[in-house]
């Protein structure tokens, strides 16, 4: 069982932060948010995907003053991305349920001060953004693009904050490589207790991008830090929802959805493994509950793998089994064992959910 690092709890909207709240996947939009009608429309898919909260760019005021529109016509909580301009983070904080900053970019103090007051008044948290492609020039020349340059960077950001008696905050840390990534969240996790945004930034393509959040991600999971997290593809919205759940389910932090354990294909294979695993994977996509399904391929590790299973086939030559929690409910030929096991796994979605 992995112990989460305890961490403060924030309220992004309706959705919790931090604490004991489950792990939230997060997403971007990359319309032009000034775009209303486009930047729903994304807003909207990624909330039938499965996102949990959504973040849009404002690099000038007429991003900003589209909010209030677009926040009307959605449904997931709404994080402002804002840089340099304190005037416009001041216009998003009238509507969005959270700011995203560089508290140390914004300008002088007293525009610091103006943006938390303003986060204040609405009772919405700030999230601390440090990118390593970023950071300020006096901490890099000391301590150069490294993963301490990041933690200096979170921790001088941080003290902004709290020096105006700010603490509703949540930080990233984010590298283009996963080495820094995960060092950096390593080494401020024991210092401070505000949550962590997970992220591998610009990290590629869906390929390179899975691989390497697979990775990062995983790791600082498995350590038991991270509150909230996106994964980073140049690609389609709804792949970052889908790989950042997979991650989540993976690592064991999410008890979600099927399980399902399939044998890597060899010459003892007794059946078009292939296919019936494809069709498996198709026809439970939508169970919600927590089941771990096995479909191997010959009697090596079948009946193994079955006996810890919910639901199992162990193919043969030409027939098979079906089975419950190692229990033999049909013996029957390969043609037919697929459609008895897709019973048998909704037949048992249905227990487990009961």
């Amino acid at each position: 069982m992995i112990q989460r690092f305890k961490t403060k709890q924030i309220m992004v909207g309706g959705v919790a932060v931090g604490g004991d709240a489950p792990i939230s996947v997060q997403s971007m939009t990359f319309s032009k948010t000034r775009d209303v009608e486009a930047t729903v429309a994304q807003i909207n898919r990624l909330h039938f995907a499965g996102c949990d909260i959504v973040r849009v760019s404002c690099p000038d005021m007429e991003d900003a003053l589209a909010l209030a529109e677009i926040k009307k016509r959605i449904a997931l909580p709404l994080v402002a991305d804002i840089h340099f301009n304190h005037k416009i983070a001041l216009e998003a904080a009238k509507v969005v349920d959270c700011i995203r900053i560089n508290p140390g970019n914004i300008g002088s103090h007293d525009k610091i001060k103006e943006v938390v007051k303003a986060c204040k008044e609405r009772n919405i948290p700030i999230r601390i953004g440090v990118n390593a492609g970023s950071l300020e020039k006096e901490i890099e020349a000391k301590y150069g693009a490294t993963s301490e340059a990041m933690i200096q960077s979170a921790l001088y950001h941080i003290k902004l904050l709290e020096d105006l008696d700010f603490t509703d905050i949540k930080v990233s840390m984010k590298a283009s490589d996963v080495e820094r990534t995960v060092a950096a969240y390593r080494g401020l996790r024991p210092l401070v207790d505000y949550p962590f945004h997970l992220g591998v930034t610009e990290a590629g393509t869906t390929f390179h991008a899975t691989i390497k959040s697979a990775i990062g991600l995983g790791a600082l999971l498995l350590d038991g830090i991270g509150d909230t997290m996106r994964v980073s593809i140049t690609g389609e919205l709804e792949e970052e929802i889908k790989v950042g759940k997979a991650i989540l389910k993976d690592a064991g932090v999410h008890k979600e959805g099927v399980n399902i354990i399939s044998c890597p294909t060899c010459a003892r294979l007794e059946a078009d493994l292939v296919s019936a695993v494809a069709e498996v994977e198709e026809r439970t996509k939508h169970i919600k509950v927590p089941l771990d399904i096995s479909v191997m391929g010959c009697v090596v590790n079948a009946i193994g793998e079955a006996k810890h299973a919910d639901v199992a086939i162990a193919y043969g030559k030409g027939s098979g089994l079906v089975m419950r929690r190692g229990e033999v409910v049909a013996r029957l030929d390969e043609k037919d064992l697929v459609k008895v096991f897709l019973d048998e796994v909704e037949k048992a979605a249905v227990e487990k959910k009961g």
